[in-house]
């Protein structure tokens, strides 16, 4: 008999990004949807009972379907030019054979005397020393630690000339004024489209899989909610213009986000403390302890670098131009960054819906990025 591999819908993981921006709040963020996604579909692999189905309609997929999709995941991120993603398992507890085999990328290790220091210098290489230690350091409670890297680096098809950057004003989301460094392109408008009133541009970078970059500015006094999905949505206006003066400013979002609440407002519960169902993964009673992620973006004249770390802690749960008309687009006021893979030009069996593009990075940048970029 056949077996039908296990498939996974894009929009499962675009649902779980768009929920995720609510808790998220308004601030500045960046955070990794598909590093969350692979974290904790790694550990799904594991779940059973009520809990296995806990994750499945968080994730889309539990158990042996979860390996599957975990897997098809990894194989497809893989084809984006510049990106690297690692996922690792380190554990003080007996881990099940069967969830190795489940998991034949992931890396396995024990949690030992020195796991600190190997934990970070695993993080360092896995992110091209963008992020420089676990964003949760170990403190003895824990009985397995998951963690899952995405590493990005891409160059503009097109750079932004240098001498063209200058300071431009930029007001946040406190009403307040400043100048800041702002970069200067002329773009064709079939890279601008709207959706819903939120501006989308998209920059190309240079490869023949490349990743594609989306940056989203909404009305005034739109949220990240509401304008960050424009960034996949499907529904596209296109602009009436033949091109588009683009001014963009240079920027760099850093932030660590304890997503373990976020995730108990998305439904998450049983899975969250004592009496979860891991007994796929160990014979010991675990259950998800606390789930935090450091994720960052830079977007420069040259290029854009992004990366992120989530990391699982689980304890016992006993413990050419054509020249015409211009339009000019500013992003001077609180506005978005989508990072999202490359376009699929192969069907992925493992993924429906591979065109509708998976989100790497999510950020929003609500204050006046500093001097500094």
């Amino acid at each position: 008999m056949t077996r039908t591999p296990p498939v996974l819908r894009a929009d499962t993981v675009r649902t779980l990004a768009a929920r995720w921006l609510s808790p998220l709040g308004d601030g500045d963020f960046v955070v990794s949807p598909v590093g969350l996604w692979l974290a904790l579909g790694a550990v799904a692999v594991g779940a059973r009972g009520r809990t296995g189905e806990e994750l499945r309609g968080l994730l889309g997929v539990e158990g042996e379907a979860a390996a599957g999709a975990v897997a098809g995941v990894g194989r497809r991120l893989a084809g984006t030019d510049g990106l690297a993603v690692a996922t690792g398992v380190w554990a003080r507890v007996p881990v099940r054979e069967e969830f190795r085999r489940g998991l034949p990328g992931v890396r396995f290790g024990e949690l030992g005397g020195g796991a600190q220091g190997e934990l970070d210098a695993w993080v360092r290489e896995a992110t091209g020393g963008r992020i420089d230690g676990l964003p949760l350091g170990l403190d003895g409670s824990e009985e397995l630690v998951l963690l899952n890297a995405l590493a990005l680096k891409a160059s503009w098809a097109v750079a932004f000339p240098r001498h063209l950057t200058c300071d431009e004003p930029f007001t946040g989301g406190d009403g307040v004024t400043r100048s800041v460094p702002t970069m200067r392109r002329r773009i064709p408008s079939a890279s601008v489209w709207s959706v819903g009133g939120t501006t989308v541009v998209e920059l190309a970078c240079a490869g023949e899989r490349a990743a594609r970059v989306r940056f989203v500015l909404g009305a005034e006094g739109a949220g990240p909610g509401e304008v960050l999905p424009a960034a996949w949505a499907g529904d596209r206006e296109p602009l009436g213009a033949d091109e588009v003066d683009l001014l963009l400013p240079r920027f760099t979002l850093r932030t660590k986000t304890e997503a373990a609440a976020h995730l108990a407002a998305l439904g998450l519960d049983l899975a969250l403390r004592p009496g979860a169902d891991f007994s796929g993964l160990s014979p010991e009673d675990l259950f998800v302890d606390e789930v935090v992620q450091e994720a960052l973006v830079e977007v420069a004249e040259e290029g854009v670098e992004a990366a992120a770390v989530t990391q699982v802690r689980m304890a016992r749960s006993a413990a050419p131009p054509r020249h015409g008309s211009v339009e000019r687009i500013a992003f001077d006021r609180p506005f978005g960054v989508v990072v999202l893979d490359a376009e699929d030009t192969e069907d992925t069996e493992d993924i429906e819906d591979a065109e509708g593009e998976l989100p790497l990075f999510v950020g929003w940048r609500r204050s006046a990025p500093s001097t500094r970029g």
